[in-house]
């Protein structure tokens, strides 16, 4: 099933110059961009893109990160999008990263991974709807 994805770069991938590299991974992976963005997220912006970890003991310092810089944002599309992201992306945990994957590659921690990639189909319209508004 064809399926659309968010992939984020986010700004410590911005800042150090490796958005073309991640761009060239994902088309390698057989990826279709649809859209493209880069932007600044806001706190208004990240509190809501981030809503679901509200509360948790991490939420402020991902907040303030998400707007330390700019973010490039890329609706993907193709069969299986969803999935095989989350595993091109690779793990949040450093330890558990293979190599060969964005975050493996590109990651320098837990929060400064690299990249965000929605984990389902409802996480992807929401995720695609704040980034990118309604329609």
């Amino acid at each position: 099933m064809i399926q659309r994805s968010l992939l984020l770069i986010k700004p410590n991938a911005v800042r150090h110059g490796h958005i073309g590299h991640i761009i060239s991974l994902i088309e390698k992976g057989g990826y279709h961009l649809v859209a493209l963005k880069l932007f600044r997220f806001d706190r208004g912006l990240a509190s809501e893109f981030y809503a679901e970890h509200l509360g948790k003991s991490f939420f402020d310092k991902l907040v303030d990160f998400m707007m330390s810089d700019d973010t490039v944002a890329i609706v993907v599309e193709k069969e299986n999008a969803i999935q095989d992201l989350r595993e091109l992306i690779g793990a949040v945990e450093p330890e558990k990263r293979k190599p060969g994957t964005i975050r493996f590659l590109f990651g320098e921690g837990v929060t400064e991974n690299g990249v965000h990639a929605s984990d389902s189909e409802l996480s992807a319209f929401r995720e695609i709807g704040v980034i990118f508004g309604a329609g």
